[in-house]
């Protein structure tokens, strides 16, 4: 991509911008483009905030031939971390040790988070340049969840090309099991504080009856 370009050009290529062109999109794209630059560049307050409620990712990459790949990347919450304003990183955690991941990137930098906030019907998509970080147990540690119990086997390093943000259309609204568990339990909770406020009002209102008929008697 030019440096002149817009940064929206990290995702329209030319074939791109033609199917655009035949199906009416794009004087809507190129407005875009000319107004702003096309899609952001840095680490803004509200992707900062959206990836600190973030425990889920997928992240794209291909190898040299052009496969695609995409693998899931979960963690506690913020566990990707706002390194600086241009850069994204997150400890790797042991899992399958197929290492088609970091096998790619190894040959082809170029990847993308695909983030999904299924509880507000939001869906970011940030592209770049990563690599993986071996042998640094500093950075490790920077980017390790405090108290997660996952064994860390090295870093990823995301520098940002462009990301944008997705309409909600056709996006399912979802909520997280333990979200909906607090939900329940304070409802239930609340419930309970209810029905024995409700005893409580039967026990003095029967009270009240068994006075006033001891007055009439």
């Amino acid at each position: 991509m030019a440096t002149n370009a817009p940064s929206s050009d990290v995702a329209f290529t030319a074939a791109v911008k033609a199917a655009q062109v035949r199906r009416g999109s794009r004087e809507a794209y190129r407005r875009m483009e000319e107004e702003r630059g096309g899609w952001q560049t840095q680490v803004t307050p509200d992707l900062a905030a959206f990836l600190a409620e973030r425990d889920s990712a997928f992240l794209a990459t291909a190898n040299r031939a052009g496969q695609p790949y995409v693998q899931h990347r979960g963690g506690p919450k913020g566990f990707i971390r706002v390194l600086d304003e241009k850069t994204l990183g997150f400890a790797d955690f042991v899992g399958n040790r197929q290492y088609i991941t970091t096998g790619n990137l190894a040959e082809n930098d170029r990847a993308l988070l695909f983030i999904m906030d299924y509880v507000e019907r939001r869906r970011v998509k940030i592209w770049g340049r990563a690599h993986v970080v071996e042998n640094d147990p500093e950075l490790v540690a920077r980017l390790m969840p405090e108290g997660y119990k996952a064994q860390p086997q090295q870093a990823i390093v995301f520098a940002i090309e462009a990301w944008d943000v997705n309409c909600p259309q056709h996006i399912p609204q979802k909520f997280d099991a333990a979200d909906v568990a607090a939900a329940v339990e304070k409802l239930e909770n609340r419930i309970g504080e209810l029905e024995a406020e409700n005893a409580r009002l039967h026990e003095l209102l029967a009270q009240t009856k068994n006075f006033d008929t001891r007055e009439k008697s």
